[in-house]
């Protein structure tokens, strides 16, 4: 590196590299750093070229880990950086574009050897790495300062109080990023670290003051998704617009963390790269999100969590508890803006799990609000196309409508939001429909799907859990989404009698042959026959609470009444088919009444004429499903 521009072939044979990885001491007050961070390095743009860059640097990172403890030249640097980031804020107002072009590219180099001694080392050689000082060979002080502490909050301290300017903006990217890198620890263990160095210097000691502050930043920086200065602005001029190599570093690296943190694995299906506007914006969600998932110390609370838990509207006026410590204020309607408009990255609905699950107060603002038609859309957008997203993202989203369906204001309000044509839904137009029929309509599609690609149960149960903790307030159902409910009921009959009568043939064969092993069909009934209960339970619900609400399901049962017959004398069936019974008893004597040849229309009139005539004493309530039973804590 140095003066000039900087290719990834070149780095090997860096003279300035050289010298930093060498057997020479460099002093932190030596001019050669002035030149070692004279340069300007065109950012990766791919994982092939990031992989290249770690490749073309990995003689030098060996070379400086077997020097290191003899020079300190890691140390060194740390300290060159260190009295920079001192100077920072008055050189943005400055605009002094060298200075901090410098110091950014000092980061740059920490953040890429970071990373290496993490993969390479353990975290008693990486502490042992930044005590190392120039004085006898192999010597360190044990009584010297704390170099990596000094780093950390040295970065949390930029994050917060560095102006986001153009000449700032990559910097303050960098940062971030190298807070992310430096939380990657965990990837490297399999058992669930609590007493790692990040526990030890994020949750006690120095960085502590700073957990609400940086919380809220990393929040407002999510919320502002301010864009990259456009190119000729800064000094790092070949930059590229993606945000910079350690954005592409970091971001793989953070993924990958609340991945592991939150999930416990990887995805089926990677998910899809989009161009983003704001890598400051994204970065900062990617750590707040790492640091939520920290999992506690062995003696203290993940205190990020608790400033995540516990934050509250800039229009609150209560006074904050003593008892709930790193809490601070945050304008509710930007973020809940911020939320609706980012929810195509999987990482954004994570945070909006995060905060619905764990944030009271953001839980009670959202539910309350009389617009959440704009958080509801994008999160049925991601169901819709569950075979473009990873299983991860569908989760989220389909969580997220759980916890929302948990509340029946919630429930009643969406049959009330009536949309108009809805572009993304390609089966049927809908040129008028309410939200919650819409909602209804794309859960039943996710079942259908899984059905026939990847026979998740989890995803069936809680898509089920779904539709019963809104079926008592089924409201003026969409005709289509009637039909689709019932057509879900036809496909479930049809597969519970085909592995009944696959179970009845093994079951004949076996008496002639007992070497065979039978397949567990025996299982799989039991299974089909949870399901199509809780179809069941969701018709019944529906029948029982609003009945009068909702011609539109009437008509569709009794169009296809005879789905309904096989189950009236089915043991498992029996007591919950009797409302149902009843609903298609009554209301197919109506009709035979009216006469043969009837219109849609004529129907339907009939069965709102008849709903009116059907005494409600006469449908039985049955103990309501328990949402704690259903509903994934």
């Amino acid at each position: 590196m140095g003066s000039n521009s900087s290719r990834i072939d070149d780095l090997p044979k860096n003279e300035y590299l050289k010298k930093l990885s060498g057997t020479e001491s460099v002093s932190e007050n030596d001019p050669f750093w002035n030149q070692l961070l004279s340069f300007s390095f065109p950012a990766p743009t791919s994982s092939t070229e990031l992989k290249l860059l770690e490749e073309a640097t990995v003689s030098v990172c060996r070379s400086l880990v077997e020097n290191n403890p003899r020079t300190g030249n890691l140390g060194a640097l740390i300290k060159v950086f260190l009295c920079r980031t001192k100077e920072l804020k008055l050189s943005a107002e400055c605009q002094n574009h060298i200075f901090i072009w410098q110091t950014h590219n000092a980061l740059f180099i920490i953040c890429c050897l970071l990373k290496v001694f993490i993969c390479e080392m353990s975290e008693e050689e990486l502490q042992l790495h930044f005590t190392y000082e120039e004085k006898s060979p192999g010597s360190y002080s044990c009584d010297s300062e704390d170099l990596l502490e000094e780093l950390v909050c040295c970065l949390m301290q930029l994050i917060i109080d560095i102006p986001l300017l153009d000449i700032t903006y990559e910097i303050s990217v960098e940062a971030i990023s190298t807070m992310v890198v430096f939380l990657s620890c965990q990837l490297f263990h399999k058992e669930v670290l609590r007493q790692s160095i990040s526990h030890k210097y994020l949750m006690r000691g120095r960085c502590l003051p700073y957990t609400s502050k940086l919380v809220k930043t990393l929040l407002y920086n999510f919320i502002r998704q301010e864009k990259p200065p456009p190119p000729g602005t800064h000094v790092l001029s070949q930059q590229s617009e993606g945000g910079g190599l350690l954005y592409g570093l970091a971001s793989g690296v953070a993924t990958g963390l609340w991945t592991v943190f939150t999930l416990g694995g990887v995805g089926s299906k990677a998910a899809a790269t989009a161009e983003l506007s704001s890598p400051l914006g994204n970065q900062s969600l990617l750590l707040l999100l790492v640091l939520a998932n920290l999992t506690d110390a062995a003696d203290a609370p993940n205190p990020y969590r608790q400033a995540i838990m516990s934050f509250k509207n800039t229009q609150d006026n209560s006074p904050f508890p003593s008892s709930i410590p790193h809490t601070f204020q945050i304008n509710f309607n930007s973020l809940y803006t911020a939320l609706c408009e980012q929810q195509a990255s999987d990482q954004a609905t994570l945070l909006l799990y995060t905060l619905l699950h764990q944030n009271s107060n953001i839980r009670t603002y959202m539910l309350a609000r009389t617009d959440m038609e704009n958080l509801v859309l994008p999160i049925l957008e991601i169901l819709y196309h569950v075979e473009e997203r990873n299983s991860h993202h569908v989760y989220m989203a389909l969580i997220i409508l759980l916890i929302l369906t948990e509340d029946d204001g919630f429930n009643r309000s969406i049959h009330e939001v009536i949309l108009k044509n809805i572009t993304w839904y390609s089966e049927r137009v809908l040129t008028e429909i309410s939200l919650g029929s819409l909602l209804i309509l794309v859960v039943i599609r996710t079942i259908q799907y899984n059905m026939t690609r990847t026979r998740d149960k989890y995803l069936h149960t809680n898509c089920l859990a779904a539709l019963a903790n809104m079926s008592a307030q089924f409201r003026s159902l969409h005709q289509y989404a009637a039909q689709r409910i019932i057509s879900l009921f036809s496909l479930l009959s049809k597969k519970h009698n085909k592995v009944l009568e696959q179970a009845t043939q093994s079951l004949r064969g076996s008496l002639s042959s007992n070497d065979v092993p039978l397949p567990d069909y025996a299982q799989d009934l039991n299974v089909i026959e949870e399901v199509i209960r809780m179809m069941l339970e969701i018709i019944n619900s529906c029948l029982t609470n609003s009945l009068h609400h909702n011609p539109n399901l009437v008509y569709a049962l009794l169009y296809k009444r005879e789905l309904f017959e096989q189950f009236q004398t089915h043991p498992s069936f029996q007591d919950i088919m009797q409302n149902i019974d009843l609903v298609i008893t009554f209301f197919s004597s109506r009709l035979r009444q009216a006469g043969a040849e009837l219109s849609v229309e004529r129907v339907l009139e009939i069965i709102k004429q008849g709903v009116v005539a059907l005494p409600k004493d006469r449908l039985k309530m049955r103990k309501s499903m328990h949402k704690e039973d259903v509903f994934l804590k």
